[in-house]
């Protein structure tokens, strides 16, 4: 399968989970479901602009590393996710902790956890070895079904025992925390690869 391909079937499956994970976050005042919603946003664009990056790099008067620079684009749009996230996931740990609605929490990031499942099957273990556009969406496809899984087992948690909120800013925070790390290996790479380009 062409890298056009994977990129626009995961587009597809992001695109999908983030009208579920946005409304889904803000009817059971989520926060780790709207960082979840808000980091699709992000790597929706992110791929949709690798898409026309590849088609530029392909263009007899593209620039060949059209991709280097979509992939800093996304090291942006992930940087400006965690530091909302971050800020508004402390403000509410500071005594504005919201009822969490644990069972919707639950539901919609199961279902977002297989959709990324998907999506890493979908890309291929090669996406890993390939140019940096593609090794970022492979990264945040697996930080994105590690991140659903985990906010799925907060949500049953909250459910069952109607406490624990708190779990979901943290979870919000460990979120924040992994799309950052993340972003800022890849901008490393990103920084190594612009002198070249």
């Amino acid at each position: 399968m062409t890298q056009q391909k994977r990129l626009g079937l995961v587009l597809a499956l992001n695109l999908l989970m983030i009208t579920g994970l946005v409304l889904v976050g803000l009817r059971s005042h989520s926060l780790s479901v709207l960082a979840a919603g808000g980091d699709y946003v992000a790597d929706s664009t992110a791929i949709l602009l690798g898409l026309i990056a590849i088609q530029i790099s392909k263009h007899p008067h593209g620039h060949p590393k059209a991709t280097t620079y979509v992939a800093l684009l996304n090291v942006l749009f992930l940087l400006t996710v965690t530091i909302f996230v971050i800020f508004e996931a402390t403000h509410r740990l500071s005594g504005h902790t919201q009822h969490v609605q644990g069972l919707p929490v639950f539901i919609v990031s199961v279902v977002a956890t297989i959709s990324m499942v998907i999506g890493i099957i979908i890309l291929g273990s090669e996406a890993a070895t390939e140019d940096l556009h593609m090794r970022s969406v492979w990264l945040d496809t697996i930080s994105d079904a590690v991140a659903s899984a985990a906010v799925a087992v907060s949500g049953i948690v909250i459910w069952i025992t109607h406490r624990f909120y708190w779990l979901d800013s943290v979870l919000a925070i460990t979120i924040g925390l992994v799309i950052g790390y993340s972003a800022m290996k890849l901008l490393r790479d990103v920084i190594k690869a612009l002198p070249n380009t």
